[in-house]
């Protein structure tokens, strides 16, 4: 099922539950064959960075930090909001595989052949 999709997260630690599910949605996404794209936003962008994930686990999932690895692993790309990552004070040089800064436009660009989403 070739194709593109997008999972946006506006989450981290302040709602975990939302995090984990949409990675164990990315995952699906990748694994079906899509060109998947995970946007990180708001307090979302906190998990681009290597460590923030390692203690999340939410019961009857996998932990955080495996889910984003496969999803890496997979294929899938993290773009993180750049000004949401600014505003943070994150760190450039401590970002987690598959992860790239980048503005708004570049999502657009991506989802402008009609991309499928989901929100979390």
């Amino acid at each position: 099922m070739p194709g593109k999709f997008v999972v946006s997260l506006s989450c981290a630690k302040n709602d975990t539950d939302k995090a984990t599910v949409a990675f164990v949605v990315a995952n699906a996404a990748v694994a079906s064959d899509k060109e998947t794209i995970i946007f990180l936003s708001i307090e979302g962008t906190r998990l681009s960075q290597r460590g923030y994930a390692d203690e999340i686990h939410e019961e009857g999932f996998a932990p955080l930090k495996e889910l984003m690895a496969n999803f890496a692993a997979g294929g899938g790309v993290i773009y993180v909001c750049s000004p949401c990552f600014k505003k943070r004070g994150l760190d450039e040089n401590n970002l987690v595989d598959g992860a790239k800064i980048v503005g708004g436009a570049k999502l657009v660009e991506f989802m402008g052949e009609g991309a499928p989403s989901i929100s979390y």
